[in-house]
């Protein structure tokens, strides 16, 4: 399973760069997870548009999909240059209606609804979710493909069930909108400190800090991350890859 990190900003993107974004690869499939802005362009360095199998979406705050639509233009105008160009399935739940009506779009796409209590398979991925804590509806995932295991946190506050759900995991992808000595969690985000704390109860050998803010010394969010936790602390950045 190899991951490779188009975006990691939060709220906007970055001059050049995109918010969140995720490439998950594993036996040939390619799922997207989320679609922020300036992904669709950031994938391209990596794969086609048309060669995505699956997208899956956290949330539908537009930093995490405001691409969604560009893809979909993308998909439909390949789909008149070349043939195999098959309706995109695009992954989200229901329980905000406008969001995911906008998933489906003429042949290109279409949107499917997972259901939060139940597994999903996508490919050669098993996915399980956890509600987190953030003003919209949003899902962290727990992605499976062989015997290698991501936690995705998506946008939260800090909550005590992503201690068991990322137990066991070789990689914890944490947001980290916050420096250590601000409260995040009104607006629904962690800071360094609640990120290095979630990897250390849970156990991981590595956190990577990804949603990250567009002010101070992000250095310092690794660094302070590592006050509280004892393994391995990277942040994210364009092309940042993990796996094989």
């Amino acid at each position: 399973m190899k991951l490779t990190v188009i975006g990691y900003w939060g709220g906007y993107p970055g001059k050049g760069e995109a918010t969140s974004g995720y490439l998950l690869q594993h036996n040939g499939f390619n799922l997207l997870i989320d679609c922020g802005s300036g992904v669709l362009s950031g994938l391209q360095s990596y794969i086609q548009p048309e060669e995505l199998d699956a997208v899956i979406l956290s949330h539908y705050h537009h930093d995490h999909v405001a691409d969604i639509g560009v893809l979909q233009y993308a998909r439909l105008v390949q789909s008149f240059l070349q043939s195999g160009v098959e309706t995109l399935p695009i992954y989200g739940h229901n329980e905000d209606q406008q969001g995911f009506a906008n998933l489906t779009y003429r042949e290109a796409t279409k949107g499917v609804a997972y259901f939060p209590e139940e597994s999903l398979t996508v490919g050669p991925f098993s996915i399980t979710f956890q509600k987190t804590k953030h003003p919209a509806v949003c899902y962290g995932m727990r992605i499976t493909a062989g015997d290698q295991t991501i936690v995705y946190t998506a946008d939260s506050a800090y909550l005590l069930e992503f201690i068991p759900f990322s137990t066991g995991a070789d990689l914890l992808i944490s947001e980290c909108n916050f420096y250590s000595d601000q409260d995040g969690s009104g607006p629904g985000h962690m800071n360094s400190h609640d990120a290095g704390n979630l990897a250390e109860a849970s156990g991981v050998p590595f956190l990577l800090l990804t949603h990250l803010p567009h002010f101070g010394d992000r250095k310092q969010l690794v660094s302070q991350a590592g006050e509280k936790y004892a393994g391995r602390i990277e942040a994210a950045y364009a092309g940042w890859t993990w796996g094989n």
